[in-house]
């Protein structure tokens, strides 16, 4: 993909960081995690967008590795109480996920956009 000066802009990492998949100029997103209508800049409609669930179980997966492990390894290393163990740990779970879903959520539009993902049919 190239915008009106001959730049390439990759489609999955536009949209991680929240641009048009199309352009990376336009907004993807019109708040924290709802997708816009078009793009403002090349006025690429968004309606093929439908990324369902799948960012939320990436990133859920994504953050239980990271939390269990990083458990484990202040568990092994330091043996803590458990209250002090949980309130090290705990917060780092919302924290994880807000931050990576909307790059993920972007991430899986930017790729439907590029590899033309549309709804499954069954040709009769």
């Amino acid at each position: 993909m190239t915008i009106g000066d001959g730049a390439a802009v990759s489609p999955a990492s536009a949209a991680m960081a929240g641009r048009c998949p199309r352009c990376g100029r336009g907004r993807l997103f019109r708040s924290f995690l709802d997708i816009a209508e078009r793009c403002d800049a090349c006025g690429l409609s968004y309606a093929f967008a439908d990324a369902g669930d799948g960012p939320a179980v990436f990133v859920s997966f994504a953050a239980l590795i990271v939390v269990v492990a990083l458990a484990l390894v202040i568990d092994a290393a330091y043996e803590p109480p458990i209250w002090l163990l949980m309130l090290i740990i705990l917060p780092l779970v919302p924290i994880l996920c807000l931050g990576m879903l909307r790059p993920i959520k972007g991430l899986m539009i930017g790729l439907q956009y590029r590899n033309k993902a549309g709804q499954g049919r069954i040709g009769l």
